[in-house]
């Protein structure tokens, strides 16, 4: 019943989440606020650079963190809702941008609470996180589902779907006994310590310098991929864009199966490059600026992600030792949720403009720049990373 209870609680997350973040470009888009769209998504990169604050100042009250998730998952519903009501109603762009940047300062956190609630709940059994893990991007995947079968993909009615979905999180949280989730440790953290920043001498070391440095680069010209592939849908005249979209999460749910069986076959090296590979051919098949190229370029996401991302916070897990591993999965966040998005949704946006004309955009030369961009990130990487053996 305990697994089940934790696979519901991701899959809920990951609903609300999608139904939010997949449509937001869509939705700026279609009542005129294109010009806000790097800004609106910077947002939760800006929200990912002061979530160690956040988790930092939990910990040292020991507060447990379903508690948390309960009340932001609320507090996150009704923000939610007022960005709906403000783009409906006509408001300042900067007020709804303000609604959507206090949005996501509570929506980021919660990635890493739920993350911290399953692995409090299976803490003798981590080889069960992956199986429960792939219900989140299940739940991303029914959210998109759900806003392209209710036609709200570029409407502000889906934000208030959105709310609704935070709201059955936050009381589906009551479900699950607050009594066998451990708490946090009450011992304080420096400012260093909850950004990781004490995890910079990690950096010394050269292999680990280079997949820090791999993954925020990368991190750049791949941020351009939820807040305007949906556009380049509609110009090529799909609808319901937010079910297309799903296809990622669709092989990323079979590459996450699968990763642990790849690691244990494969040299690091060779899975991180593949998964580079996969970035390159996809922003290759988006410049041919044709439907069926498109949807195939989104169904390489999964692989590009996982191969990527995982196998690095997976590389964190093995390699780094057990003192500092927490640490440097905050140094990591911080560099590609945090820094990395957030350079990525600003360049990205501004890239977007150069290559408009009229209303127009020359989306073959804009996934060509961004192109360029991810060949350089696989150059650095192979030429830099010298470790060729398998993680064990």
């Amino acid at each position: 019943m305990e697994r089940g209870e934790l696979m519901a609680l991701l899959f809920l997350h990951g609903m609300a989440l999608a139904a939010w973040f997949v449509p937001m470009g869509s939705v700026l888009e279609g009542v005129g606020l294109r010009s806000l769209t790097p800004f609106a998504f910077a947002a939760s990169a800006i929200a990912a650079l002061l979530s160690p604050l956040f988790f930092g100042a939990m910990a040292d009250r020991s507060v447990p963190p379903l508690r948390v998730l309960r009340w932001i998952s609320f507090g996150t519903a009704i923000l939610a809702s007022v960005v709906s009501l403000a783009i409906a109603y006509g408001w300042n762009r900067w007020w709804i941008l303000l609604g959507i940047q206090l949005q996501s300062l509570l929506s980021v956190p919660t990635n890493s609470l739920t993350g911290s609630i399953v692995f409090a709940k299976i803490a003798n059994s981590h080889h069960r996180f992956g199986a429960i893990r792939a219900m989140g991007t299940v739940g991303w995947m029914a959210g998109c589902w759900l806003v392209s079968g209710l036609q709200l993909d570029a409407s502000p009615d889906v934000f208030l779907l959105s709310a609704g979905l935070w709201v059955v999180l936050s009381v589906f949280t009551w479900c699950i006994p607050n009594g066998t989730i451990q708490t946090p440790g009450t011992t304080r953290m420096t400012l260093r310590e909850r950004f990781g920043l004490d995890a910079l001498s990690l950096l010394k070391i050269h292999d680990h310098r280079v997949i820090f440095l791999t993954a925020a680069l990368l991190a750049i010209p791949l941020a351009a991929f939820y807040p305007y592939t949906p556009a380049h849908m509609t110009d090529l005249g799909l609808k319901r864009t937010s079910a297309w979209m799903s296809l990622g999460q669709a092989t990323e749910v079979a590459a996450m199966f699968c990763i642990g069986s790849i690691l244990a076959r494969w040299p690091l090296r060779w899975v991180i490059m593949a998964g580079l590979m996969c970035s390159l051919i996809r922003y290759g098949l988006y410049a041919i600026d044709t439907t069926t190229a498109l949807l195939m370029g989104v169904g390489l996401h999964g692989l590009a992600y996982t191969f990527t991302y995982i196998s690095t916070q997976i590389y964190l897990a093995k390699k780094i030792d057990p003192a500092w591993r927490t640490r440097a999965q905050a140094l990591l966040s911080m560099m590609t949720g945090g820094f990395g998005n957030l350079a990525g949704y600003l360049f990205t946006g501004a890239l977007l403009a150069l290559c408009e004309t009229y209303g127009d955009v020359d989306w073959t030369r804009y996934w060509l720049v961004l192109n360029g961009l991810v060949l350089l990130v696989l150059a650095f990487f192979a030429i830099s990373y010298q470790d060729k053996s398998i993680l064990k």
